[in-house]
């Protein structure tokens, strides 16, 4: 008997619902944001792959996510990524396909004990254990920025430009969004998932996979800004943060540390900047 291969996840799906408005019930089809788990794995030189984080995230993109979270741990540099690949172990059950990523290592010896076997995360976590604006600033893989930065004009631009591009967020309503944008605005890449964290690391991941550098004048976020979505930017060397919510008070402490611009509650009307 031949079994048939099983389906890659896409990023949402079909789902039946009934409307309820002003004492009418109208049944129709809607569409949910896919939440999936991703196991990343690292194959540094010579040795076995060892899982390093386990993550919820919105299929799609995934050798990003991938690449992205790596360089923004620390475990790796974008010199040092030789190949992404999805898994084919053979103790793999079919469902699990495409949700298993390894990443092939050059000039790497071991993976960093902090994040050996046992790390998972939800949709909504991604600080991994970082418990000092010290402790995430050294693992900093990029020099901080030194280019143009955005204005104030061109900051109050930004979120509704990000908008215009959450293909996923119009089909569902239920993904983050975060795009890398240059100091007069334009945007390089964006990308959306269910985790703010994820869709920052996609970004990042992105452009290294190009062959690009992911340091860039402004990093947009359709949500708030917490603390590891600092240390993401500060580990990629991204100049500054505009989001459309607040942020927490240890993201504005590491912001400030890192040499990082801030600034949040932006629409087209106000923002307003952290210093």
């Amino acid at each position: 008997m031949t079994s048939e291969r099983v389906r890659r996840p896409g990023p949402s799906v079909r789902t039946r619902v009934v409307e309820h408005s002003d004492g009418s019930e109208v049944p129709r089809e809607d569409r949910l944001i896919t939440e999936e788990p991703l196991e990343i794995r690292v194959r540094p030189d010579g040795l076995e792959a060892r899982r390093v984080w386990v993550t919820m995230r919105t299929p799609g993109h995934d050798f990003e996510l991938a690449a992205g979270w790596l360089v923004n741990e620390g475990i790796a540099t974008p010199a040092s990524i030789a190949q992404v690949a999805y898994c084919t172990d053979a103790d793999l059950a079919p469902e699990q396909e495409f949700n298993v990523v390894t990443v092939a290592l050059t000039g790497a010896t071991d993976v960093p004990h902090r994040h050996v076997a046992a790390s998972a995360g939800s949709s909504a976590c991604g600080v991994c254990g970082k418990d000092s604006v010290t402790e995430a600033l050294a693992v900093r893989a990029a020099a901080p920025w030194t280019g143009d930065l955005p204005g104030a004009d061109v900051v109050r631009r930004l979120p509704d430009a990000l908008r215009e591009r959450q293909s996923l967020f119009d089909r569902t309503g239920g993904v983050h969004a975060a795009g890398l944008a240059e100091a007069d605005g334009t945007l390089l890449v964006v990308r959306e998932d269910v985790g703010r964290h994820n869709a920052v690391d996609k970004v990042v991941g992105a452009r290294l996979l190009s062959g690009e550098s992911a340091a860039a004048a402004c990093l947009v976020l359709s949500g708030r800004v917490g603390f590891e979505l600092v240390q993401k930017a500060a580990a990629s060397g991204i100049g500054s943060i505009v989001a459309v919510g607040a942020p927490t008070s240890l993201a504005a402490s590491l912001a400030q540390e890192a040499g990082i611009a801030l600034w949040g509650f932006t629409s087209p009307g106000r923002t307003v900047q952290y210093v």
